[in-house]
């Protein structure tokens, strides 16, 4: 790794750079903000473990459900991360995480019948395609 501060390199393993100091972490931060509305009221926690037991019930519960859902919002760099992290994932985990992201396992089921074999064969249909068409209009006689 090298030294954002002074440019220096030093192993990635090492929290703080050896020569300046600077500390080697991304700048990467993991908030979260729990929000429950029940009965009238708006309650907002840190975290779900701060949510008194009886609605961290309800919580999980309904996070469980048919309903629930996953938001994730990231800037650029957030998502290079995320797609950085999830290429070291083996592959059954990444495409469990792929199914949390888009919803459902049926988006990642859609295109499983989309072999590289048939991918390139599609490829060279929509270029012949594209080629037969380019000839036809050039060879046409337009009047």
């Amino acid at each position: 790794m090298t030294c954002s501060r002074c440019k220096k390199s030093f192993d990635d393993r090492e929290a703080r750079c050896p020569h300046c100091g600077e500390s080697s972490e991304s700048g990467l931060f993991q908030t979260s903000t729990v929000l429950i509305s029940t009965a009238g009221s708006d309650l907002v926690y840190r975290s779900v473990d701060e949510v008194p037991a009886d609605l961290r019930t309800r919580l999980l519960k309904s996070t469980n459900g048919a309903n629930a859902a996953t938001i994730l919002i990231a800037d650029r760099r957030g998502r290079k991360e995320v797609a950085k992290a999830m290429r070291s994932l083996p592959g059954p985990a990444q495409r469990r995480l792929m199914q949390s992201i888009l919803g459902s396992a049926t988006a990642a089921d859609a295109l499983s019948w989309l072999t590289p074999v048939r991918r390139r064969v599609i490829m060279a249909v929509i270029a012949l395609l594209t080629l037969a068409t380019i000839g036809i209009v050039f060879t046409h006689r337009w009047q």
